[in-house]
């Protein structure tokens, strides 16, 4: 089982940012990047099963769990732009992406804007568009009305329509601590950024290899959602989690690490030598080291 070491990024725009390391210096460069209201944390089952064939990343962003609280920049671009300077304050050349639920946004952004960066692209579980979805709508009203503190019910309520089967009880306790870590605001302006983008626009260009990854019990993503994705990027391919819900990666963790990994394999090879193939090396400087959980 791999360790977890939480550290921390200062990007080049001053933003200070927590991250999760795991796997073995020598792997493949992967960055799992999450979605509205979590923090690395949702990638902790994940983290813990990567093979010696992986170096793991997953940066907590802008607003969320114990990141920095800008004023503003919640939109998909701005997440973006933070994912592009996390990878140069950590070193990485070239990665694979690991986009979770609206996480996914920010990933397929920078696959389109920065290709040279992107080994290649995996879609967990997310959305083509929210446009024609009026669950997303309501959700987004939802959250236009919270305030702090953020309601634990609301939390909860949210959490527990996510999944197909029943998370574990300290898992789930895990993540709403997490969520209730986000302000309001930046919930409100997350989802009002999510909601006011085009976010079928945000498919086009992208050239990278995509993998993308669906649960079939999903009840916000239909298999129409998904295609759309399949239609728009050349070459993309789906793997359907049968009986899985929107956040396969909770239910399904050993599963999706060997999909990222065989993934990984094929779009990042390892160099000749024992290099790594992404061209990660040592942090630098600005780079903080944390301890290990």
């Amino acid at each position: 089982m791999s360790t977890i070491a939480v550290k921390a990024a200062q990007l080049k725009g001053g933003l200070v940012l927590p991250y999760a390391e795991a796997g073995y210096p020598e792997g493949a460069p992967v960055v799992f990047v999450h979605g509205l209201a979590d923090s690395w944390w949702t990638f902790e089952p994940l983290l813990r099963q990567l093979p010696g064939t992986l170096h793991g990343y997953a940066p907590t962003q802008r607003g969320h769990g114990d990141a920095e609280r800008p004023e503003e920049g919640y939109g998909p671009q701005d997440f973006a732009g933070d994912l592009v300077e996390f990878l140069d304050a950590v070193g990485i050349r070239r990665a694979v992406l690991v986009g979770a639920s609206s996480g996914g946004v920010a990933a397929r952004l920078v696959a389109g804007s920065h290709p040279d960066r992107v080994a290649g692209l995996v879609l967990a579980g997310v959305p083509a568009t929210l446009a024609d979805k009026p669950g997303a709508t309501a959700l987004g009203e939802s959250i236009q009305n919270l305030a702090d503190p953020v309601p634990r019910a609301f939390v909860e309520e949210l959490l527990d329509g996510l999944t197909a089967r029943p998370l574990a009880r300290g898992l789930l306790a895990t993540l709403a601590e997490e969520n209730l870590k986000v302000p309001a605001r930046v919930w409100r302006e997350t989802m009002r950024g999510l909601l006011e983008t085009d976010l079928a626009a945000t498919l086009r260009g992208i050239l990278v290899p995509t993998l993308v990854l669906w649960g079939d019990a999903d009840s916000l993503l239909p298999r129409a959602d998904q295609q759309l994705i399949l239609d728009t990027i050349p070459g993309a391919t789906l793997v359907v989690y049968e009986g899985v819900g929107h956040v396969l990666y909770w239910e399904e963790p050993e599963r999706l690490v060997q999909d990222v990994t065989a993934f990984a394999a094929a779009v990042l090879p390892a160099r000749p030598g024992g290099g790594a193939p992404g061209g990660a090396g040592a942090p630098p400087p600005d780079g903080r080291d944390g301890p290990s959980v």
